[in-house]
């Protein structure tokens, strides 16, 4: 059944939106993208190709050379041709730039992703000696300043639990819908809070997926490998609340095995879940702007403050790199630096 594969689906339609993007790249990327196939996933391939897309369409409106051609047909000797400061000039041009009527911004954050793409695909066409020169890694990565973690308070994440189960805050409209969502959107938010899974593991749960002997749930993380993460009570009350009004659903075909059902009964999609945490989270904190990821970051924190333990952290939340939990949790650790001060008593 279709449904049993929803993170097939996706990656298929990663594939098609790659091709597409290609078609519209200089012929040689064609030889990156198959040379990267085997150690990146369709949709690490599909971001590369649309920042590939921005930097070759830079050089077709600022170049003289490149001006002349269409981008499909840029030789491969175009790469040698520029210099560190060509590459600066495309990051600065990355601050603000329009297209087509739009305008588009980039913080040092979307300019480091855009120059680690520009690396990845110059090393390629260097380690096969295809080019001479590498001039991306002679520029520095941009400075990037540590973002302030925004998460739930302990007193907001209950606050907002109340909310979805009673909706007294939702405007006239939003309390008609509520009726016939709250018990959905609460195992849903619940699950959120409550194991730290990331929303495309959440939407593509499958009913199948939840095991209420060892109140566990499979899923299938960044990369693709399978996990089993563990629920406590609050997160198996809210579900097996809402299984009882899900069996009594009957799916469009093709959704029949999806956990969380859309109004139009097809499985949720992770725009209608970030819609839902944006819509109830607005109702308890209006100046936080909370997303499913930050419900994770609440999750993660509340994790570390319990346990102590950055890797049960880690490995729980599904980070290869515990340096990335290191860094999402360094604040807390000061937190319990301070505390120190006052553990130890040395006269009474």
């Amino acid at each position: 059944m279709e449904n049993n594969n929803y993170h097939d689906k996706v990656n298929i339609e990663n594939i098609k939106k790659l091709r597409e993007l290609i078609s519209t790249l200089p012929s040689f990327c064609k030889d990156f993208f198959r040379g990267v196939e085997n150690m990146t996933s369709p949709r690490t391939r599909t971001a590369y190709a649309y920042d590939l897309r921005i930097f070759f369409e830079f050089l077709h409106e600022t170049n003289p050379i490149c001006r002349k051609l269409e981008i499909q047909k840029f030789p491969l000797s175009i790469l040698d041709q520029l210099t560190p400061v060509d590459i600066e000039e495309y990051l600065e041009y990355l601050t603000y730039y329009e297209k087509d009527g739009k305008e588009y911004k980039n913080d040092e954050r979307g300019k480091s992703r855009k120059l680690a793409s520009l690396r990845s695909f110059y090393n390629y066409f260097f380690q096969k000696e295809a080019i001479e020169k590498n001039p991306p890694s002679l520029v520095k990565m941009p400075k990037l300043h540590q973002k302030e973690i925004i998460r739930l308070d302990v007193d907001e994440v209950a606050i907002l639990l109340d909310q979805v189960e009673n909706g007294s805050k939702l405007t006239n409209k939003q309390q008609r819908f509520h009726a016939q969502t709250k018990r959905r959107d609460l195992a849903l938010l619940t699950l959120l809070l409550g194991t730290g899974i990331r929303v495309s593991e959440c939407v593509g749960l499958n009913i199948q997926d939840v095991d209420f002997k060892n109140n566990g749930i499979k899923i299938r993380r960044k990369g693709g490998y399978e996990a089993i993460l563990y629920f406590g009570d609050e997160v198996e009350k809210a579900l097996l609340d809402y299984l009882k009004e899900r069996e009594k659903i009957i799916p469009v075909t093709g959704n029949e095995d999806a956990l969380f059902l859309s109004l139009q009964k097809k499985r949720m999609s992770v725009r209608s879940v970030e819609n839902l945490v944006k819509k109830y989270s607005k109702l308890v904190t209006p100046l936080k702007k909370i997303t499913p990821h930050k419900l994770r970051s609440t999750y993660g924190t509340s994790l570390y403050r319990e346990t102590g333990d950055i890797y049960l952290v880690a490995d729980v939340l599904g980070h290869k790199d515990v340096n990335t939990t290191k860094k999402h949790y360094a604040a807390l650790d000061d937190e319990r630096r301070r505390s120190a001060a006052h553990a130890v008593r040395l006269r009474e």
